[in-house]
């Protein structure tokens, strides 16, 4: 039997209600979860690492790279054969993408989470841990990257995103569907991940804001963010890629003052692309030194700029990683 380890973060697949307040909150522990759902020791030697009892709103960048590091290690001195990480579902995919980016191992490693708590009857928890573990037995899945794995679907971690509030099929992958699906313990892949990429860094700069465009947008936030300090900025623009041309001005502030500004789409779907040519259309962002981000969403870019300021803040370089 392979050897599987399980990194538990926290998240609603580690919760219950609570009887005083009838909401649900962190409770389980690793070892504790395990003793709930039994086969998944029929299936391979599973080791546990309690990483915290983190509801997803409270997973910050710092305790990505902690994660990232710890993870980073265990492989290396224990010699699993995967990896399997329970996470919140609210930032699962960031901290999914982060991992994604930061660790280079040939090992599978799959992002798990519930959308349903163990208090309920229809708690889908243990279905995506062996599903899970399913994925890391097959050696089809070794050299995809980073794995998202719920309600039986595959998906890579750098194009997956949570699309419903609490819905079974919340993940998906909107531009390219998903890798594949686990059936009855069954692995089918379909494909491969579009791209894989790596950001090797032992440090990371998380003063990187997100401002999200809207119609009849000025420049107050654009610059409100440069002049507080920001060192990085995400702007999540209207369609293939244009803001206002007021907003224009705020981000022009911004480049002016030195600092990266990365830009994706408010659409939940599509590439970003310098189409259009009117004030404030992606051709002027474009030549303004703005760096376009492809189909990547708001808070995946907002991951790896963190990472990528943390190995260069050279505007060329930063091109380079964003655009190639």
């Amino acid at each position: 039997m392979k050897n599987i380890l399980i990194v538990f973060t926290g998240g609603t697949f580690s919760m219950m209600i609570d009887e005083s307040t009838g909401s649900a909150v962190p409770r389980y522990s690793g070892e504790e979860l395990l003793v709930k759902i039994p086969e998944a020791r029929n299936l391979a030697n599973i080791s546990c690492y309690d990483f915290g009892k983190f509801p997803g709103p409270h997973m910050t960048p710092e305790l990505m790279l902690q994660l990232s590091n710890k993870i980073k290690e265990l492989i290396n001195s224990n010699g699993f054969d995967g990896v399997i990480v329970t996470h919140g579902t609210d930032t699962l995919e960031e901290t999914a993408y982060f991992l994604d980016l930061s660790i280079k191992t040939s090992h599978p490693i799959v992002v798990i989470g519930s959308m349903k708590n163990s208090s309920e009857a229809d708690w889908d928890g243990p279905r995506n841990l062996l599903d899970a573990i399913h994925v890391c037995l097959n050696e089809n899945c070794r050299d995809l990257g980073v794995l998202v794995c719920l309600n039986g679907e595959i998906n890579a971690a750098s194009e997956v995103t949570k699309t419903f509030t609490e819905e079974i099929d919340s993940f998906r992958s909107l531009d390219f569907g998903a890798l594949g699906f686990v059936q009855n313990g069954r692995v089918i892949l379909n494909r491969l991940p579009r791209k894989l990429e790596k950001i090797e860094t032992d440090s990371i700069n998380t003063n990187v804001d997100l401002i999200t465009v809207y119609a009849g947008m000025d420049e107050k936030f654009f610059k409100f963010s440069a002049d507080s300090g920001a060192e990085g900025i995400v702007v999540e623009a209207l369609g293939v890629g244009n803001v206002p041309p007021i907003a224009f001005e705020g981000i022009k502030y911004a480049v002016e003052k030195n600092i990266p500004v990365v830009l994706v789409s408010r659409c939940p779907a599509g590439d970003t692309l310098d189409i259009y040519g009117y004030p404030g259309a992606g051709k002027w962002l474009h030549n303004l030194g703005v760096l376009f981000a492809g189909y990547l969403n708001g808070q995946k870019a907002r991951i790896k700029l963190i990472l990528s300021l943390g190995v260069t803040k050279d505007l060329n370089k930063l091109r380079k990683m964003f655009e190639e």
